[in-house]
Formats: structure tokens, sequence, C-alpha cells
């Protein structure tokens, strides 16, 4: 997969996923975000394939000092699932009081989350194509710990699409899923944000709209006016 970079947004690097996932069109697919960058993506590929939008709810465990620099994860559930590459975690001098403290408050954001959103329900996976969906992969960890998740959700087959993300992490991922769609692996990478013209921080209203019109579409398509 080939785009031409950067992006204008992250709605039209939606758009532009959806069509790459059109052309090998998933079956009975089912839409799911990582907030809240992935929102605007995942919405455009909702509406595109006429799926039902969710919320995966993960969270990044950032190195001491470099909270962008991805160590691992936490992922919602009834029992939340943590990932963390030690050797990373070493490295950058992460030790296990760092990662428990950091895991408390990363969960204690997921709750806060799931309050703003309404904890909007997730759709049913099993037997479904799943579509996971990103505004794009630095290091992968977050990305890892919901496919870890999603490895038990009785899903038929698991996709992950994204914008953009190193081609070494595109390889590493594909091993954890059915398959993945990402646009571009520019070289070098430097970061997800550089590979778009617009990337502005989403405010939590701004998904809490995308889930709103999503389920409109939704319903509006089961239910036409007559």
């Amino acid at each position: 997969m080939t785009a031409a970079l950067p992006f204008a947004d992250r709605r039209d690097a939606g758009r532009q996923l959806a069509r790459a996932l059109l052309a090998d069109p998933p079956n009975n697919p089912v839409i799911l975000a990582l907030p809240r960058g992935g929102v605007p993506v995942a919405y455009e590929i909702a509406r595109r394939l006429h799926a039902p939008l969710g919320l995966l709810l993960v969270r990044k465990i950032g190195a001491p000092g470099y909270p962008e620099y991805g160590i691992g994860a936490v992922l919602d559930g009834s029992t939340p699932s943590v990932v963390i590459d030690e050797g990373a975690a070493r490295a950058t001098g992460a030790d296990k009081q760092y990662i428990e403290e950091t895991v408390q408050r990363e969960l204690a954001e997921i709750e806060r989350r799931k309050r703003a959103y309404g904890t909007p329900a997730m759709p049913s996976l099993a037997g479904r194509s799943v579509i996971l969906v990103d505004d794009g992969i630095a290091t992968g960890a977050t990305v890892r710990a919901a496919l870890r998740g999603l490895a038990h959700s009785h899903a038929d087959r698991i996709v992950l699409a994204v914008p953009v993300a190193p081609s070494d992490i595109v390889a590493w991922l594909g091993a954890h899923c059915d398959r993945v769609v990402c646009l571009a692996s520019p070289e070098p990478f430097l970061s997800v944000g550089s590979h778009y013209r617009d990337f502005s921080q989403l405010e939590d209203a701004e998904v809490v709209k995308l889930l709103a019109l999503s389920g409109h579409a939704a319903a509006d398509e089961h239910h036409p006016a007559r």
C-alpha cells in the first residue's frame, strides 16, 4: 500500500484507508478505534464500510522522562492486560515501582475516559471481522496490547488498519493479527504527526461527537426514511 504524504488530517487518512479496505472487503466488519487519535480515522472507515464503531481503551506506558516513548501499554477489561517490553524498560531505567505507578495512573485515565465518552457499548465481536484502527504507529506497544486483548474476542478475523507506521513494526505486528493494512512506511519515519498537515490534539468532545454521528448513521441505515 502506498499513499501520498502528508495526509491532510485524520479523516483524510481514514477515507484513504477505507478505500484500501474495500479493495478486499472484510466480511461482517466491526470497527474499533484507539482513542483519541484513532477515532476520526475509524469514523470514516465505519461510515464507508457501513459498520458499527466502538472504542478499545488502551493507554501507553511511557518511559521515565520520555512519555512519548512507549515501553508497554495497559488494556481495559474486567482484568486489565499489561504488556511490557522488558528490554525497553531496562534500557530506559523503568523499574518495577515506576511501572506499577504508571499502570495505576493510566488505568485511572481509562476510567476517566469511559465516563467522558459515556462508556459506549462494545459491539459484539464474535464471528466478525474486527478492524482495529489508530492514526499511526511509532513503537507498536499500544497496538500490541490491543491485539493481545482481541486475541480472546472470538473474532473470525482481526485486521489492523493504520495510515502510517515503520516497516519493521508493521512486520512485527503482522505476526499478531490476520492482516495489516498500512498506507505508508516512510524512511526515515520520524514521528506519526510529521506525516500529517493537521495533527491537532483531539478533545474528548470530538470523540463523543463522532461516536454519536456513527450511531445515528447506523440507525438511519437500519431504519431508512419512508
